[in-house]
């Protein structure tokens, strides 16, 4: 719900309006994406990733996401990735699997093996 409508939605109903966002904890910890590099060119179907996390006082582990969508397992490729445009994330994580603040985020273009582009 956008703000709009909820101050409107509050005012009718006489309550308030609180916003329901949660920001994660900075524990310290960075990540940096190693490879791929922002805005590259992956021919295939397969993407390997490289990252290195630098741990926080909680950071245990990191997770990795494609376009969004949580890598569960990840050895360090994402196998039959569709051509077009993705969003590779990585966040640092607890042991317990809740995400800390430090991220890093790349865009990459994937097209098929062979496929110059041209």
């Amino acid at each position: 719900m956008r703000r709009e409508q909820c101050s409107v939605l509050a005012m009718a109903l006489g309550i308030a309006c609180v916003s329901l966002s949660w920001a994660a904890e900075d524990d310290g910890s960075q990540v940096k994406i190693i490879s791929p590099a922002n805005a590259a060119v992956i021919q295939g179907d397969t993407l390997e990733v490289q990252y290195e996390l630098v741990k926080g006082t909680k950071a245990e582990q990191a997770h990795v996401y494609l376009d969004g969508a949580y890598q569960k397992g990840f050895t360090g490729a994402i196998k039959n990735v569709a051509p077009g445009k993705h969003e590779i994330r990585v966040v640092a994580a607890t042991k317990d699997h809740q995400v800390l603040a430090a991220e890093a985020t790349i865009t990459i273009e994937v097209q098929p093996a062979g496929d110059t582009g041209y």
